[in-house]
């Protein structure tokens, strides 16, 4: 025999609202501001980020992957100074044990 389960506690959404047509979360290009219309193309880029073109798409690539060498970078200047200054340096030491 199957469990009965009570659905009183779960909440269900609709996609779409009865009686609007669907639109998409943005109807704008995430770079340039364009309109996006129902009749072109749309370039999606990380999930749900929508461009107007391939070139603003990769223009986000591109902007995204300076971003990430940067950071890549001031994380490495920063480990490298907290080593220098011995923040990141431990110390042993012999301690005498009672017998």
């Amino acid at each position: 025999m199957a469990a009965s389960v009570d659905c009183s506690s779960f909440l269900f959404f609709d996609a779409e609202p009865v009686g609007e047509p669907a639109m998409p979360a943005q109807d704008a290009c995430a770079l340039c501001s364009k309109h996006l219309a129902r009749d072109c193309d749309v370039f999606m880029y990380r999930g749900d980020t929508p461009f107007c073109s391939e070139d603003c798409r990769h223009h986000q690539m591109r902007l995204d992957d300076r971003q990430a060498v940067r950071a890549a970078a001031r994380r490495q200047r920063q480990f490298s100074s907290a080593t220098a200054s011995g923040r990141g340096h431990r110390e042993s030491r012999e301690v005498p044990v009672a017998s």
